[in-house]
């Protein structure tokens, strides 16, 4: 699985411990911030936009709080994200909200709660079926 990430400054850190995470459970990872970003919102836009040219890939971005983050991917037209900061909530908005990117709080998630929380949202897969009514509203909107 095709997995992009993304981080400002105070992501980083995080950051770089999940892309070696994933790396090491043989995921293609794509970095949009080898450097760190400025700001939140270039992070997130990245990936943002390279999830809507790749529609099989998931992504997650790291900033301090997951809130400016989330903000901003849910400004982009076809994106649906979620902030996380627990296990379930990243496997349900993933199962039941076909949610395609997640933003985590580096001063809210240690690293073995961000390295649950990713394999939670990586390892569910979307029901579809009385969820695609929601979904095709979501889609609709930003």
């Amino acid at each position: 699985m095709r997995v992009v990430i993304g981080s400002d400054k105070t992501g980083m850190e995080l950051k770089e411990y999940i892309k070696n995470e994933l790396a090491e459970n043989r995921y293609e990872v794509i970095d949009k911030s080898e450097q760190p970003s400025d700001d939140f919102v270039e992070s997130t836009l990245a990936v943002a936009q390279d999830l809507l040219k790749n529609e099989d890939s998931l992504g997650i971005v790291f900033d301090a709080y997951g809130a400016g983050s989330f903000m901003t991917a849910t400004k982009v037209k076809g994106i649906i994200a979620a902030e996380v900061s627990d296990e379930r909530t990243a496997f349900m908005t993933r199962e039941h909200n076909n949610c395609r990117l997640i933003t985590l709080g580096s001063e809210i998630t240690g690293r073995i709660l961000a390295k649950n929380i990713v394999k939670e949202f990586l390892n569910a897969s979307y029901d579809g079926g009385r969820h695609q009514v929601r979904v095709d509203m979501l889609n609709k909107m930003a």
